[in-house]
C-alpha cells in the first residue's frame, strides 16, 4: 500500500477550493441539502502510476506496466446533512499489460477489464452555493475479470492463462460542483486510489507470478443532477 504524494494533495485543495471563496451565497434555494440524492455522469480518465516485482521465477529482470484508459462512469452521492455525504461510483475500464525490463520485447503480455467499485465519505464545504467544493476518503475493492494473455506472449512462451487477484484498498477523492441551473451541474473529480494485485500466469502448468501496484489517478468531468 503507498500513500498518495503530498504536493497531489496541495496542488488539488489549491486549484479547486480558490474559486470556491468568491461564490457564497445565504440563499436557502441554491444548492444541496440534507436528504438530497446527487447522480453524475463523468467520463474518467484512469491512469495508473504503476510498479511491479519480476515476473517471477522465469523472467528475472522483467517488469510489468499498465496502461491508461478513457471510460464513461457514473456515481451516486447521498447527502445525510448539508454538508456530508456518502458517494458511491461505478464504471469499469480496460486495460493492457505490457512487459518491461527482459519482457519489453514481447509487448503487450494481456488484457483485462477492472471493476472499481468506490465507496466515499465526503465533506462539502459551502453546501448552499453555486460552487461547491468537496474532498472525500475511503475504501475500494476492485475486481478483475475476462483477463486473457496476448497473443504475443503466446508466441513467446506457449499457451497461457492469467488470472489477477482482487485488490481491496484506500480512496481519496477532491472535487468541485458548479451549478448551471436550479438541479443541473457541471463536475470536476479527481480521485487516488490504492489498488494492487498479483497476477499469475499458468503456461501449461508452470506458474510466474508478479506483484503489480496500480495505484490509478481517476480524472472525471461530467454533469449531474441533485433528486
Amino acid at each position: 500500500m503507498r500513500t498518495i504524494p503530498i504536493a497531489f494533495a496541495a496542488a488539488a485543495a489549491t486549484a479547486l477550493f480558490a474559486p470556491a471563496a468568491m461564490a457564497q451565497t445565504t440563499d436557502t434555494d441554491v444548492g444541496i441539502h440534507a436528504g438530497d440524492v446527487l447522480a453524475r455522469a463523468r467520463v474518467i480518465l484512469v491512469s495508473p502510476i504503476e510498479s511491479s516485482s519480476a515476473v517471477e521465477p522465469a523472467f528475472p529482470g522483467s517488469k510489468v506496466g499498465v496502461g491508461y484508459n478513457v471510460m464513461p462512469e457514473v456515481d451516486f452521492t447521498y447527502m445525510a446533512t448539508d454538508n456530508i455525504g456518502a458517494e458511491l461510483i461505478l464504471g469499469t475500464t480496460r486495460h493492457e499489460a505490457t512487459g518491461r525490463g527482459t519482457l519489453s520485447g514481447v509487448g503487450k503480455l494481456a488484457d483485462t477489464w477492472v471493476l472499481p467499485p468506490t465507496l466515499t465519505l465526503q465533506y462539502h464545504f459551502m453546501p448552499h452555493t453555486k460552487i461547491r467544493p468537496y474532498i472525500g476518503a475511503g475504501v475500494n475493492y476492485t475486481i478483475f475479470y475476462s483477463t486473457d494473455a496476448s497473443k504475443e506472449l503466446e508466441s513467446a512462451i506457449g499457451k497461457t492463462s492469467v488470472k489477477m487477484d482482487d485488490s481491496f484498498g484506500y480512496a481519496l477523492q477532491a472535487g468541485i460542483d458548479v451549478d448551471v441551473t436550479k438541479n443541473l451541474f457541471v463536475n470536476l473529480d479527481v480521485k487516488y486510489i490504492d489498488m494492487d494485485t498479483t497476477a499469475k500466469l499458468n503456461t501449461n502448468g508452470a506458474i510466474n507470478r508478479a506483484d503489480i501496484h496500480i495505484d490509478p489517478i481517476v480524472v472525471g468531468l461530467g454533469i449531474g443532477t441533485r433528486f
